[in-house]
């Protein structure tokens, strides 16, 4: 099992794959890298090395059990590019990921070739319906487990692709991300960050990705970001917010497209 040791923490990482360094940042839930990247990772190992991080709050990842912060997580991150490779790497973050990633552009310019930000948003506070979101997710998850995994998959999936699925395929989502101790930190984290200051000071070229169907975290917050990114690209696909699973091979080849495209490559 692969690990680093950051600040207490003893992180855990895959590696697969070979090339160009490309590192990819979970969203919320204790199951990790796993439940995120685990279809589409293989996608990217073909051309690339792939690393996926296990962040505080995940299961393969032990800690204090303490809050989680945007620069605790960065750090983690940073530790891991710098275990693994001896160069800057592309990095994308998915949601929660998102903020940790940018952070991680914005702190260590240096690690990071080209960033990608997926569904993702800069604070939580001001925006009334994503604090009652998640509000709502940290009360279901103490309170209604069954109801808790029922409503993140009913705005984590759009309707189209909840109806184009079996009804038992449809139940097999609802377990999938489980409240945990460590999920519900995860949630809390959301509920609290808030990285506006750091975005004036990433400097890699940088695409932003939205779905234009994300309830979670809608599409106005990936437009915010691009918005507050200095030469960023911006792209939207016709998805929910787990756009990475309803339009896997549109957004693989998005991604792709842009890390292997000459004009950003060596940006």
């Amino acid at each position: 099992m692969a690990t680093v040791t950051v600040n207490g923490a003893k992180v855990h990482y895959e590696k697969t794959g070979s090339g160009p360094a490309l590192v990819l940042v979970h969203g919320t839930g204790s199951a990790g890298a796993a439940l995120t990247w685990g279809q589409t990772a293989p996608r990217f190992a073909s051309r690339h090395t792939v690393v996926t991080p296990d962040l505080s709050g995940s299961e393969a990842t032990a800690d204090d059990g303490g809050p989680l912060t945007a620069e605790g997580l960065a750090a983690q991150v940073v530790a891991v590019i710098e275990e693994v490779t001896d160069g800057p790497v592309d990095l994308l973050g998915f949601s929660m990921g998102s903020t940790v990633a940018a952070t991680v552009a914005a702190l260590r310019p240096d690690l990071v070739r080209r960033l990608i930000l997926v569904a993702g948003w800069a604070h939580t506070d001001g925006d009334a319906y994503l604090r009652s979101l998640f509000t709502l997710w940290k009360d279901l998850g103490t309170s209604d487990p069954a109801s808790f995994g029922r409503a993140v998959a009913m705005t984590g999936f759009s309707r189209g692709f909840l109806n184009a699925i079996s009804r038992e395929a449809f139940d097999a989502l609802i377990p999938n991300m489980p409240p945990t101790p460590g999920t519900l930190r995860h949630v809390d984290y959301d509920l609290r960050v808030d990285i506006r200051p750091l975005l004036p000071r990433i400097e890699a070229p940088t695409l932003v990705i939205g779905g234009t169907q994300d309830i979670t975290v809608p599409v106005e917050h990936s437009r915010a970001l691009h918005a507050a990114i200095t030469g960023s690209s911006y792209a939207e696909l016709d998805a929910r917010h787990v756009m990475l699973f309803e339009q896997e091979d549109t957004f693989v080849e998005l991604v792709t497209d842009y890390i292997n495209s000459p004009a950003t490559a060596g940006a």
